[in-house]
């Protein structure tokens, strides 16, 4: 990998206080790891703007929410495959004029069509998972960095994946683009290293995911944990105390 790995604090829990007074997008919110996200950065103090392609799924996660006792998340749906620059630029706009800040962006949102040799990958799935994966993150970061950069302290966060396993056959565009993902991110951290913008990755360890079991589906998926353990971690990376993490993956997965 491009960036150096790091381990998280031994003991490290989320307080409710890790996030207070913070604002942080989460996209592909109803996802497994993004509804987990969303949820543990609500638990943290933040005001947390959930995102994804379809508003029912986002409305679904608003009520499971608030069933829940946590905090109203805010709902602003975005399709990351056909949204546009303006749109992107739209939704900065809007996160300015509503609360006047942002102090961080959790990238959850992934797509991916299944394990396919690069003879059979249909070009539109090829081009769908580079936009979604690389793409997008990269034009929603681009559009939300001034708001970033004018709070005291933010941070992005990019979503990795195993990459010696995604470097194997059939993995396809999937692979590719995160390869490309955090070779973005590492660009996007000797850019920013002396502002007050953060750049982290995160690595996660196996989850009980919808993706792991498109993956995996010769695997019991449900001896995996849920992504709760993940989505905490996320929160120590959006914090502030994650300052010496910035331009680091957070490995989290088992050592050898």
């Amino acid at each position: 990998m491009t960036l150096p790995t790091m381990r998280l604090p031994a003991g490290w829990v989320p307080a409710r206080t890790s996030l207070a007074g913070r604002v942080v997008l989460v996209t592909g919110a109803y996802g497994g790891l993004g509804g987990a996200v969303a949820r543990a950065a609500t638990r943290a103090g933040a005001t947390v703007i959930v995102s994804g392609k379809r508003k029912r799924q986002l409305e679904q996660l608003y009520d499971a929410m608030l069933a829940e006792g946590l905090a109203e998340p805010v709902i602003h749906p975005l399709d990351m495959e056909t949204a546009t620059p303006r749109e992107y630029a739209a939704l900065a706009d809007g996160l300015r004029h509503d609360f006047g800040r942002l102090d961080g962006i959790a990238h959850c949102a992934a797509s991916f069509a299944g394990l396919t040799p690069l003879a059979m990958h249909k070009p539109d799935d090829w081009l769908r998972a580079m936009h979604v994966n690389v793409n997008a993150p990269f034009a929603l970061t681009q559009a939300c960095l001034p708001l970033l950069q004018e709070a005291p302290d933010s941070a992005v966060v990019f979503v990795l994946d195993d990459p010696e396993r995604l470097a194997r056959a059939h993995w396809g565009a999937y692979g590719a683009s995160k390869a490309a993902l955090e070779r973005f991110a590492a660009i996007l951290h000797e850019e920013t290293d002396e502002s007050p913008l953060r750049v982290h990755a995160l690595l996660p360890a196996p989850m009980r995911t919808r993706l792991r079991r498109q993956a995996y589906f010769g695997e019991d998926t449900m001896q995996h944990p849920l992504p709760d353990a993940a989505a905490e971690a996320m929160v120590w990376l959006l914090g502030a105390q994650a300052a010496s993490a910035r331009g680091h993956v957070l490995d989290l997965r088992e050592t050898a």
